[in-house]
């Protein structure tokens, strides 16, 4: 059974930071694309992807400069550090993994972020 469990948000100030994580299980991580999502009401925006460490890597235009998106393999971890954050940043935050060589992919069942003085 796959599973994807995301951690690390919660309320923050603007201009904090926050690091979500996201951990897989039941599958062979490597190879999943790895990528975050954010989801305000119905409205669910791409963040950033990952394909492999360091290298591959892609981010919307609203996240480039203040987020960066990384994984480690061993872990079955991918991670979203997150800067400078604004009060529009305030979402739903989910994890999604892609089979490169496959159909499958997966959602995590997401982490609220919350930016608020």
């Amino acid at each position: 059974q796959v599973q994807l469990v995301e951690s690390g948000g919660g309320l923050v100030q603007p201009g904090g930071s926050l690091r979500l994580s996201c951990v897989a299980s039941g599958l062979t991580f490597s190879n999943y694309a790895m990528r975050w999502y954010r989801q305000v009401g119905k409205q669910r925006d791409l963040i950033a992807i990952i394909r492999d460490p360091g290298i591959g890597l892609e981010y919307a235009a609203f996240a480039q400069g203040r987020f960066t998106i990384s994984r480690d393999n061993a872990k079955n971890t991918t991670s979203l550090q997150m800067t400078k954050l604004k009060p529009e940043d305030t979402a739903m935050y989910y994890c999604h993994a892609a089979n490169r060589y496959g159909p499958d992919s997966y959602w995590g069942q997401g982490t609220q972020v919350t930016v608020s003085s």
